[in-house]
């Protein structure tokens, strides 16, 4: 009997040991750390939405995580955020598909000038094409969501009229929308959105094709003077959240949850945003006394049968690589139609 109580009582104080020292483990672990890049400035609503996603994600986990937030290329530009991402130099990052040259072919069809005409949809666009076809260019990482801009426009400091005007202009794109450009004959200038203002302002480009959103964001209106409305060839740029998959995948069930419900949550914020963002791009252009050039209906389709070798090039491209080209086209066309 002794020896059953001698052996209880030990058994008690060894179990209560154990216990005190996994309190005080988990006690100095302190929250789960985590660093997030983003390329946008501070100020700009797709770095703000980013900063308040951190945000919700540190308040629903009740501090079991703490995101500490650097906007405006701080830790990583913009083209060097994925690779930054997989190597554990960011934990989670924010930036442009077309940004990492011939590392997304299959997310590459958004990008094609299709014609888009607002960014919520094209935000719920890009969401339901990458969960229905789950891109295996994108498994090295953990994508928390993706968004897209509005319609992708020329915005000039020289007036555009006609296909003709566009003869030699040298005009700022990426992607899929550098080769829309050299197929309505200008001349494509690959660089971020970082480096653009500059180059409108000594020259180094005459144009820039993208939403309109940035002629406030990224006060491009100042060192631009015309808008050409060229919606038939409107193209977009797909954005990705993704973080560091070993990062991911050490994280407790109950964090991953969180994470998931607030990315969610924020892909109608994005796309609402983009549009507002579209929207106050153009009272700030106007406000600055660019003009905004709409092309007729004629001059329209003019542009849109003059990019038609860019669709036909990516179907023959990314085929050859056994991806289903021609598919993806056809599927965001469709999607187009269902939500615009």
């Amino acid at each position: 009997m002794k020896a059953k109580r001698g052996f209880l009582a030990l058994f008690l104080v060894v179990a209560v040991g154990v216990f005190f020292m996994f309190s005080v483990n988990t006690a100095q672990a302190g929250p789960i750390e985590l660093s997030y890049s983003n390329f946008f400035p501070p100020t700009h609503i797709q770095a703000k939405l980013g900063d308040s996603w951190a945000k919700e994600i540190e308040k629903r986990t009740n501090g079991k995580v703490k995101i500490t937030y650097y906007p405006g290329g701080a830790l990583l530009k913009g083209p060097k955020i994925y690779d930054g991402i997989k190597k554990g130099i960011s934990d989670i990052g924010m930036s442009v598909f077309a940004y990492s040259r011939g590392v997304f072919p299959a997310m590459e069809a958004m990008d094609l000038p299709m014609g888009y005409t607002d960014g919520k949809a094209t935000t719920f666009i890009i969401n339901d094409f990458y969960n229905l076809y789950k891109p295996k260019e994108l498994s090295k990482v953990k994508v928390m969501y993706v968004h897209a801009h509005g319609p992708g426009l020329l915005h000039s400091k020289k007036p555009v009229y006609k296909l003709a005007d566009m003869k030699g202009l040298k005009v700022r794109a990426v992607g899929a929308a550098a080769k829309a450009v050299s197929a309505l004959g200008a001349v494509p200038v690959a660089m971020g959105q970082g480096g653009v203002y500059e180059a409108l302002q000594k020259g180094v480009v005459d144009a820039t094709f993208s939403p309109i959103e940035v002629l406030k964001g990224w006060k491009q209106a100042e060192v631009v003077k015309y808008t050409i409305e060229c919606f038939s060839v409107g193209y977009t740029c797909g954005f990705y959240v993704a973080m560091n998959l070993s990062k991911w995948n050490s994280l407790p069930a109950d964090v991953k949850r969180v994470f998931n419900e607030v990315s969610i949550e924020w892909i109608g914020k994005h796309g609402k945003a983009w549009d507002d963002s579209d929207k106050a791009g153009r009272e700030f252009t106007l406000s600055k006394g660019n003009k905004i050039i709409p092309l007729s209906a004629e001059e329209s389709a003019r542009w849109a049968k003059a990019v038609q070798p860019v669709f036909e090039g990516y179907i023959k491209a990314k085929s050859a690589k056994g991806l289903p080209a021609a598919d993806y086209v056809g599927t965001v066309r469709a999607m187009i139609k269902k939500y615009q």
